[in-house]
């Protein structure tokens, strides 16, 4: 590095930890270290907590127990090389096991080893004034903590004793698995800051001017949760194709105007009992008559709880798209999970009804109050995929089998489709 003072060390813990990194990585480490360092006025030995946590953006309760946990509980205001560099191998480079139990413990932020509803409450708002308030930490509106609610109503809490509520380490493994953005969040909080880095990453919603924000079911923090299971790419900007109030509750007009979206789509829909879910479908819709899909495909909640199910791999009943069939084993409308008449969600071609039952597709329970819906709402987002559109006009158009689907499909029904290739 060319200075004496360039941190080094011949602990035993630190010299095994920097095994895990490559010699880029701790080249890397030692940069971020010495100048993180200098700014702290340490004479390179050490960096302060005030600049740790105005590099990493990360303030409040978490931020101090991220400290506490990185200097071993010293709490003497000195974070060194090693301390970074031996939390960084477990933290990032650990087994699974090792990674999960360090953001347990990091989620306790009183380090009582209890991990309790105000633990996770205060972890919420540490990861929510990170993501959408940065130049404003420390204040929540009455909107942030009912946003803050739906990921906690999505927690399960065992009773201890005379205590408060708490969670156990495998509980705190669903809650994760069901809010990936949290648990991205949560994974990467010593990543130097960027927009684009997992768990930070938000949706850019665009919809016309003429639209009204209040008019839209899907808020920036529902775009952040969905997008947390999304990749990278998928999660830049969403186009909005769709909204019943604007387009009314149309299945051929919500066909028409989704038809001019290049990618997958989010589906949201708000039911007259105030619950609002919905799924994504990684492939366009189009008319079948039967499941179709891959497994990136999904099921969300969005309120009262934020969840996330994704495919089991059970059956391979992803997407459900059908209209104008006769046959009642072919219901008419759209879909996602379970099976015919029976789905983990449907709203039926006239979208004035539908209904969500517990499915094994998605290992999803029942999305509303009740298993049958009547939508009050429904909104369509696409994802924009930059360089797609180009991309795809350049295919070929294929067989007249592949260009009609709808026509293959019914071929099918009638055990032609094979004879006709």
């Amino acid at each position: 590095m060319g200075n004496a003072q360039s941190p080094s060390s011949k602990n035993p813990r630190s010299v095994t930890a920097s095994r895990a990194f490559s010699k880029q990585e701790l080249d890397d480490l030692q940069s971020l270290f010495v100048s993180l360092a200098s700014q702290s006025k340490s004479s390179s030995k050490f960096i302060s907590p005030s600049v740790f946590q105005s590099y990493f953006k990360i303030h409040g309760p978490l931020s101090s127990r991220l400290i506490d946990l990185i200097t071993q509980n010293r709490r003497d205001g000195m974070l060194t090389y090693d301390d970074l560099l031996i939390t960084k191998a477990t933290y990032e480079k650990g087994t699974r096991d090792e990674i999960e139990e360090f953001v347990y413990q990091l989620c306790d932020v009183t380090g009582d080893g209890v991990l309790s509803r105000f633990d996770l409450e205060a972890v919420l708002a540490s990861i929510h004034d990170a993501v959408f308030s940065p130049g404003n930490v420390g204040s929540s509106s009455s909107l942030d903590r009912d946003v803050l609610q739906v990921f906690l109503n999505a927690a399960t809490f065992a009773k201890q004793g005379e205590g408060a509520d708490s969670m156990s380490f495998a509980d705190f493994k669903n809650w994760c698995a069901v809010l990936p953005s949290v648990r991205k969040a949560l994974g990467s909080l010593l990543t130097p800051p960027d927009p684009s880095i997992p768990g930070f990453q938000l949706p850019q919603l665009q919809y016309p001017e003429d639209i009204s924000s209040d008019m839209l079911i899907l808020r920036k923090e529902d775009a952040w949760h969905i997008g947390g299971a999304l990749s990278q790419s998928e999660a830049e900007e969403w186009k909005l194709l769709y909204h019943s109030a604007i387009n009314g509750l149309s299945f051929n007009t919500f066909m028409g105007n989704i038809s001019s979206g290049d990618g997958p789509t989010v589906l949201v829909i708000k039911d007259t009992e105030g619950h609002i879910y919905g799924g994504y479908a990684s492939q366009q819709w189009e008319r079948q008559s039967a499941f179709f899909g891959d497994m990136r495909s999904f099921l969300f909640q969005l309120y009262p709880r934020a969840s996330i199910f994704r495919p089991t791999g059970a059956n391979n009943n992803l997407q459900w798209c059908a209209v104008n069939f006769s046959s009642d084993s072919i219901p008419n409308g759209i879909g996602f999970g379970g099976r015919e008449n029976h789905f983990g969600l449907f709203i039926s071609a006239n979208f004035d009804r539908g209904h969500t039952f517990s499915c094994t597709t998605f290992n999803s329970p029942c999305l509303s109050k009740s298993s049958q819906i009547v939508p009050e709402v429904i909104e369509c987002w696409g994802t924009v995929v930059k360089g797609l559109q180009n991309e795809k006009a350049e295919l070929p158009k294929g067989t007249v089998l592949e260009r009609f689907k709808e026509d293959r499909n019914m071929l099918k029904m009638v055990g032609l489709a094979n004879a006709s290739e």
